[in-house]
Parts: C-alpha cells; structure tokens; sequence
C-alpha cells in the first residue's frame, strides 16, 4: 500500500514503501500499482488486470500450514469462500491498489481498502503533489502470493497475504525529470498484506486492512 520499491515516495512516509505503514505500518511509498477494473470481492476478490508489462506466471501456494486453521474457519463460516480464487484475486487487488496509489486516483483507493489504509495513503499522495513529485512505477511481476495467515473473530475475517513481485519505481519532478529509482531495472520487493470482510455481509468487497513488508 514504500523510495525503494512500495520505494520511490516522499522522505517523509517510507523508505520502502510508502514511508508510512498501513494499520502496522501505512501503506506504501513507492511501491504501490495502477487502478484496473475489478475490485477486491468476497471469495474471488478482483479479477487479474491486463498488464503490458508482460507479467510472468506467479508461483503460487494457496496457503502456509500455519494459515489453515483460519482457512478452515473461514470455509465453515461461508461454503462458497474459495482459497485458490482468494489467491487470485489478491493478486489483482494488490496490483489495482499499488497501480491507483502511484497514480494518486484516491476514488480507487476507497473502495479497496479500509478507511485508516485509505488516510494512509491519501496523506503519502499530498506530501508527494506538495513536494511536486510523480511517480512512474511499473509492476513487472508477481512472482509469488502466499496466504500466510488466516483468522476468523465472530463475522470478522482476516487473510493476509505475501507478495513476491518485481517492481521498476522511479520518481520524477514536476518537469519529468527522474529525481530518483530506474526506467530500466525492476527491484525485488516482498510485501505483506491483510485483507479483511465480514462474512455473510451484503458487502461482499474485501478490503485491504494493514500491510507491511516481509
């Protein structure tokens, strides 16, 4: 959701990501991607976002052992929740969020993550339009997502998530001048996501609540 990858932001909110951290730590500095189409939707959160970049196929392991109790949890609560659709829907979350954050599209934003993640960001988007900077960040790759964790308390459902991704972050100036990062090299970047939704809601979005890096 920091001048590194989630790296090239305002000196004031991360060094990487977002110099400010989401929930733990709000949100992402450089390192956060362009808007697309779907939102993040109960058991197949956002659909995967056409990309020019030519992404590579992602590795992915629905969940670490420690996550499966709260899977299970989450299943017994609501039958339709699938893991591997969740999986591929974070996937299009954390590219929609990244995307419309370095973007400064906040209308995005508000309908995919949680308000105190929003206020995160949109304080990261005001310093950088006050310092005059932009950010030209490209997600290349999602290498890898990993559901790490899982919890249910009462309706309250938690699934956080890790992102392996490749990123090219660079930062210019009001005259597009590069200030900061690459137009040509891409920048591992791990980072570490929590979507949260109440089960059984009319709402079936489930919004990004805390991120943190790996």
């Amino acid at each position: 959701m920091f001048y590194i990858v989630l790296l090239a932001m305002v000196a004031a909110f991360l060094a990487l990501r977002l110099y400010s951290v989401l929930g733990k730590r709000t949100g992402h500095e450089q390192p956060l991607p362009k808007p697309a189409e779907d939102r993040v939707v109960a058991s197949a959160l956002p659909r995967a976002v056409e990309t020019t970049a030519e992404p590579r196929e992602p590795v992915v392991k629905p969940f670490e052992g420690n996550a499966e109790p709260g899977i299970r949890a989450i299943i017994a609560a609501e039958q339709g929740f699938d893991v591997n659709r969740f999986v591929d829907g974070a996937q299009a979350a954390y590219r929609m969020i990244l995307e419309a954050f370095w973007k400064g599209d906040e209308d995005t934003l508000r309908d995919l993550v949680s308000p105190d993640v929003g206020r995160a960001f949109s304080d990261a988007i005001a310093a950088r339009q006050a310092a005059g900077q932009v950010l030209d960040n490209r997600l290349v790759s999602i290498d890898k997502a990993t559901i790490t964790g899982a919890s249910l308390q009462g309706k309250e459902a938690r699934i956080t998530v890790r992102f392996d991704a490749l990123i090219a972050a660079v930062t210019r100036d009001a005259e597009g001048n590069v200030i900061a990062g690459s137009t040509s090299d891409a920048l591992e970047t791990h980072d570490i996501w929590t979507f949260a939704r109440t089960l059984r809601s009319s709402d079936p979005n489930w919004k990004l609540s805390d991120t943190d890096e790996a």
